[in-house]
């Protein structure tokens, strides 16, 4: 099944290049924020050296485990016949890895009383993820890039709208649970400081999103 390797390399590649520009944005999103406020020239360098440092490490390896649990979780089901059984199974089976390398979880507690949720939140934000990647490498037309494989997985543009919307409001339901308690985080200091990056930079990805399905549903 070679057009399986071939959707899996087109979508892997387009989640990394989303990915570096979500590292891009974030670093100058907190650059911004430690910019404004009149004392955080004392906190500036602890919080950038561990942006950087989480940036570079924890962040980009992994969200590059999560891509390719992902894409691998969706190849099985493939391969091994998409029932509801055998979603289960892979769900059960790679969950737990996929939330070892989150992000969100990852700098948060898990003695705090809201981490359940932020878990839960989680695990719904990768079924629908997973189910997403299942559609795009079943494609068997012939396709030269991502956003053909859009077209065809998504037939118009209000499905692809409905499944985009759906993912991000996941990822607002995530960062409203930070928001909403920001001790949550285990960063020593500078946490206000992330929570609004965090917000400011869902902001932004949204918008880019949004503007990429619609050059890709718009310029056929």
């Amino acid at each position: 099944m070679d057009y399986i390797e071939r959707n899996y390399q087109l979508i892997k590649q387009r989640m990394i290049e989303q990915m570096e520009n979500s590292l891009v944005r974030g670093r100058n999103l907190v650059e911004t924020e430690l910019d404004t406020g009149l004392l955080n020239f004392i906190i500036k360098p602890i919080v950038k050296s561990f942006y950087d440092y989480w940036a570079q490490h924890d962040a980009r390896d992994g969200t590059l485990k999560q891509i390719n649990l992902t894409l691998d979780a969706g190849k099985i089901l493939l391969l091994k016949g998409n029932s509801n059984d055998v979603f289960n199974e892979i769900l059960n089976k790679s969950f737990p890895k996929y939330l070892e390398a989150d992000q969100t979880t990852r700098q948060c507690s898990r003695q705090h009383k809201n981490y359940e949720k932020l878990m839960h939140v989680s695990k719904e934000t990768f079924i629908n993820y997973l189910k997403e990647v299942v559609k795009l490498l079943e494609i068997t037309d012939d396709v030269d890039n991502y956003g053909d494989l859009c077209r065809i997985a998504f037939p118009s543009k209000e499905v692809a709208t409905q499944n985009l919307m759906k993912q991000l409001d996941f990822t607002d339901q995530g960062i409203k649970i930070v928001e909403n308690d920001p001790s949550i985080l285990k960063l020593p200091v500078g946490r206000k400081i992330i929570v609004k990056a965090l917000r400011k930079g869902f902001v932004q990805t949204k918008e880019e999103f949004i503007k990429a399905l619609n050059d890709t549903y718009n310029n056929k």
